[in-house]
């Protein structure tokens, strides 16, 4: 299916979206919105499926909400209700990027600002390229996050350097976010692309279902007290055990040969 926004490359192991709006830094639209929805129901039934992975066209990962189209969202007397109305499309595309099935890689290859880190934020894994920046920058237009970063960005750093990220609205350098366990790969520029082809490499040699259960194991987890958690694993784990994908682990490993998982 052609799209406007996006780019969407796959095969049965992987797909790749590019953003796709170079000139207006990969900003957010509502059509970009809707056409990510469509590449999502593609992708999201796929049992191969092992990586799912996002980049930017251009100098930018996303900059965050196409603040043109925002500020004509915000005149006339409905202008409060329509960009409410915005702001939860977002809040559910994010969510759905969350809650994908499969592991999701955000390759980070330019600036990352706002609605940009607060797509960063929904994905699993992050790779970033040396020169990219991250901000959340609603601070520097007076604007307050609506996208969520309000919320997930304390949870995957922390609530004082989240706080100073909010408050501040300044960019930060990768190898800051990666310090901070934002990031979990850096390159130089050029090899961003090699970088994530050899991650998505690493996970599409896996059962595709197990990673989805093992995603669902750690996604729940965190917000479930600690026995629930450990309990919730133990059946999700006898819930596997009768999985083709588990046989076939077993037997290629007492056989010595590389096992062919089919996702179920």
């Amino acid at each position: 299916m052609p799209f406007e926004t996006i780019i969407v490359t796959e095969n049965e192991r992987h797909i790749h979206i590019t953003l796709n709006r170079p000139d207006a830094m990969n900003s957010i639209s509502p059509l970009m919105m809707e056409e990510l929805h469509q590449a999502l129901d593609q992708a999201e039934n796929l049992d191969t499926l092992c990586a799912l992975s996002i980049s930017g066209k251009g100098r930018a990962f996303c900059a965050g909400v196409d603040l043109k189209e925002a500020k004509k969202r915000m005149e006339g007397q409905e202008a409060g209700s329509v960009n409410s109305r915005f702001l939860d499309q977002l809040r559910l595309l994010l969510l759905r990027l969350e809650n994908f099935p499969s592991p999701v890689i955000a390759a980070v290859n330019g600036l990352a600002l706002a609605g940009g880190l607060e797509f960063v934020l929904a994905c699993d894994l992050v790779l970033a390229a040396k020169s990219a920046k991250f901000g959340d920058a609603h601070a520097n237009y007076g604007l307050v996050p609506g996208g969520g970063s309000s919320v997930r960005l304390p949870r995957k750093i922390g609530v004082n350097r989240a706080k100073q990220m909010i408050y501040t609205g300044e960019f930060l350098e990768a190898e800051q976010m990666q310090e901070w366990g934002l990031v979990n790969a850096i390159c130089e520029d050029r090899e961003l692309e090699e970088l994530l082809r050899e991650w998505v490499g690493k996970l599409a040699s896996k059962s595709p279902l197990g990673l989805k259960r093992m995603k669902r194991m750690v996604e729940d987890g965190q917000e479930q007290a600690l026995d629930a958690a450990l309990r919730y694993e133990l059946s999700l784990n006898a819930l596997h055990a009768a999985s083709y994908d588990r046989i076939e682990g077993l037997a290629a490993f007492n056989e010595k040969r590389k096992p062919e998982f089919k996702g179920r």
